[in-house]
């Protein structure tokens, strides 16, 4: 595959990994382990992402306007939604700067517009490494201030009735009617997932701290496992479960809170000075399962 090829899908493959990415928002469409989908496409534009890269920053931001080192910014809403939403990178054509069989590296760069204030570059390098899946993101302050920024993936992993969810967190946001962070607290007994369990039947949209960045995703009727592990600035993560949809859910891993423009310490966004940058790496490393007997 040539550097800079203009296909617009692109097939990685290893072993038994295989996935589908694009370059709207360097996304991925599809992704199969032993020919099993554990990402579905769910999101983004019109239901076609499985998962997607949230620059410079994730989720929304309230009132479409936030203040930092004195000074005053506006957004404009880049959705339907009434709010600015998971920044632009997941709306945008990135450029394909290196490809093989088993990796591909995406570059987006942007300036400041009516839309955002923010001006960055941003890269997202999709890798197959044996059994795992490895998205590593990085962003870069362009701009001629300094200005908080974020980072983020948004999966979309497949649901099933059996499927088991373990990761632990020291306490977690709920949900103003706006679908933005409230008040923190102790985590209510259904959102405890530490020693593992199925997935509540219930809506979710909650941001989540005091998280390792480690979780382990089972999927028995499918006999597939994913483990989950997020280094560099991802300490935080969303979950969100729709009541609409059974087939899929999401597990963020974020560097900051939903909203951090309006929380104290900016809730984790990381001010940038022109020229800095911040990263992160998601790897899902999958492994076979048991079919349990009841599941086949």
């Amino acid at each position: 595959m040539n550097q800079g090829q203009a296909c617009d899908d692109i097939e990685l493959r290893r072993g038994h990994l295989a996935v589908r990415v694009s370059r709207r928002g360097a996304a991925l469409t599809a992704a199969t382990y032993r020919g099993v989908p554990f990402l579905v496409a769910a999101g983004g534009l019109e239901g076609t992402m499985a998962n997607f890269a949230m620059v410079p920053f994730g989720n929304r931001v309230e009132g479409n306007i936030m203040s930092f080192a004195g000074r005053d910014y506006a957004f404009h809403p880049n959705t339907s939604d009434p709010l600015y939403r998971h920044g632009d990178g997941w709306l945008s054509l990135w450029q394909l700067e290196d490809a093989s069989p088993e990796h591909a590296q995406f570059s987006f760069s942007r300036g400041t517009d009516k839309v955002s204030p923010y001006a960055y570059l941003t890269r997202q390098e999709i890798r197959l490494a044996g059994d795992a899946l490895v998205l590593t993101l990085s962003v870069e302050n362009r701009g001629e201030a300094a200005l908080p920024f974020g980072l983020g993936q948004h999966p979309f992993f497949v649901r099933t009735p059996e499927t088991r969810l373990t990761i632990a967190a020291d306490r977690y946001w709920n949900e103003r009617p706006d679908h933005l962070p409230d008040m923190p607290g102790h985590l209510p007994d259904d959102f405890d997932f530490s020693s593992g369990r199925l997935l509540p039947q219930k809506w979710m949209n909650n941001a989540f701290e005091g998280w390792n960045g480690r979780a382990v995703i089972g999927w028995p009727e499918l006999g597939i496992q994913a483990a989950l592990k997020a280094d560099g600035a991802l300490d935080r993560f969303m979950l969100y479960m729709p009541t609409n949809r059974s087939d899929f859910f999401c597990l963020e891993p974020m560097s900051h809170l939903p909203n951090g423009h309006h929380l104290p310490d900016f809730g984790g966004l990381r001010p940038l000075a022109p020229g800095e940058a911040l990263a992160g790496t998601v790897t899902i490393q999958m492994s076979a399962l048991p079919i349990q007997p009841e599941a086949r």
